[in-house]
């Protein structure tokens, strides 16, 4: 097994520049799945991923359709049955480029510069799944593959992965595994690997409050009819106490305090005060009195405005006292919060603090479960050993602030837990202009992947 990792980590570094020309291949595909003119070119990205599992001598290689873009799965067996079975994640999409002036190349032509690759979609996530790919083509060069690997791409994450859910509850028998593998999480900094263990849940709202029954003439009706737009700011404004605590009754009910060991790995991350106001571009952080900024992120529960609207919006002036005023409102929630309590919790206190002279609506839009992964987990360990080993360095753990609905599924639909990692960073620019992939993290990336399967058998 030694000469074999050995013997599959020289041949990724021998093939790194063919590797790097497979991803820009892939990268060039503009695979948007929200836009429905760019469905020939799904099907064309769906269609690069199928060819490389067949090319990698994966068996049972299909492209499923769903009730959007398809699916992408296959499989690669090792002799021995019972080694464990790795179901590795990803997906082919990407978001939309725009503002396309803001690129300093084009998107969906990838180009070099400096240690980087420039392109939609090669950080988040064709990077990631390339990785994976070559990860497991250096272990099949080397040898006997040390577990079995089934690989599940998708073509929706980007757009909420709407119909993933209905295919893994269709193909549980397919999908059966011992863990998943997500390398959709990402790295801190190119000298900071990085394994996520948690990942918080959401539940997101549109809040409409109505007054009259058409906009007015304020000079002739202010004083009289209570505004519909202050009353939203005043609910909104009721909605954090002045140490930064919601206060929507029995929020924090069910959160899990931290334990010292858990607040003690936090404290590694090097993501400080100083590291959020320089990323951000703010005057001074804010956030709930008694925790860091890493902590207040990841491990303690949230609530946001997106968004707001009324009345008169445009350049000048115009004296009117709208009809209605309109928010967006998400809760990032941690483990053991529930989205459809948490969307209760918000009716009663609107019940509470709304006065009488406005009526308000409120529509619950999305949320899922927060989760949170055993850190003892061998697949886990698995993974810190391999980072540990090309790193030279232990990784950090970390809990995302984000969600991820792949691993929420994966352990209510299937049962398994997900070790998530990855080999983006931070400053990647996911989602903006000029996305980009450091390729020395990248290529340390494949080291680690090969390792990591290589340690799952041992």
């Amino acid at each position: 097994m030694a000469d074999s990792r050995t013997s599959a980590a020289d041949f990724a570094r021998q093939n790194s520049g063919r590797f790097l020309e497979e991803l820009m291949e892939f990268v060039s595909i503009p695979s948007i799945s929200t836009d429905p003119a760019r469905k020939a070119e799904m099907e064309l990205a769906a269609r690069w991923v199928a060819d490389q599992l067949k090319e990698l001598g994966m068996t049972g290689v299909d492209i499923y359709p769903t009730g959007g873009h398809p699916v992408v799965f296959g499989e690669l067996s090792a002799n021995d049955k019972d080694l464990p079975t790795v179901l590795v994640y990803g997906h082919y999409d990407v978001q939309p480029a725009e503002p396309l002036d803001l690129w300093e190349s084009d998107a969906f032509r990838p180009e070099i510069r400096g240690y980087s690759l420039y392109g939609r979609g090669a950080a988040d996530m064709k990077g990631q799944v390339v990785a994976c790919l070559k990860a497991i083509e250096s272990i099949i060069h080397a040898g006997e593959p040390p577990v079995n690997v089934k690989l599940l791409i998708e073509g929706e994450e980007e757009i909420g992965s709407p119909n993933l859910a209905g295919f893994i509850n269709d193909n549980k028998a397919l999908l059966k595994s011992d863990f998943a593998l997500n390398p959709d999480a990402g790295m801190i900094a190119a000298d900071f690997p990085t394994i996520t263990y948690a990942l918080r849940g959401l539940a997101y709202f549109e809040l409409r409050v109505y007054g009259p029954s058409h906009d007015l003439h304020s000079g002739s009706y202010g004083g009289v009819v209570h505004n519909p737009a202050q009353v939203l700011a005043e609910l909104i404004a009721g909605m954090h106490d002045d140490k930064g605590r919601v206060t929507l009754p029995g929020f924090y009910s069910k959160v899990r305090p931290l334990d010292e060991e858990e607040r003690a790995e936090l404290a590694r991350l090097p993501t400080d005060e100083n590291f959020y106001l320089e990323n951000t571009g703010a005057p001074a952080l804010w956030g709930e009195e008694g925790y860091t900024p890493a902590e207040r992120v990841g491990a303690r529960p949230t609530l946001e405005v997106n968004g707001m609207l009324s009345g008169f919006t445009e350049e000048g002036s115009k004296t009117v006292l709208p009809a209605w005023a309109m928010a967006k409102i998400s809760t990032r929630l941690v483990p053991d919060q529930d989205p459809g309590e948490v969307h209760a919790q918000l009716q009663e206190y609107l019940r509470s603090h709304t006065p009488k002279t406005v009526r308000v609506e409120l529509d619950n839009l999305v949320g899922g479960p927060a989760v949170i992964s055993d850190r003892t987990s061998f697949g886990v360990r698995a993974m810190q050993n391999a980072m540990q080993t090309v790193w030279g360095k232990p990784p950090l753990f970390r809990r995302e602030g984000g969600s991820v609905p792949v691993v929420i599924m994966f352990k209510n639909l299937l049962g398994i837990e997900s070790v998530n990692c990855g080999f983006s960073l931070l400053d990647c620019n996911a989602h903006g202009p000029n996305e980009k992939q450091h390729l020395p993290t990248w290529e340390k990336g494949i080291a680690t992947l090969i390792h990591f399967f290589y340690n799952l058998a041992d």
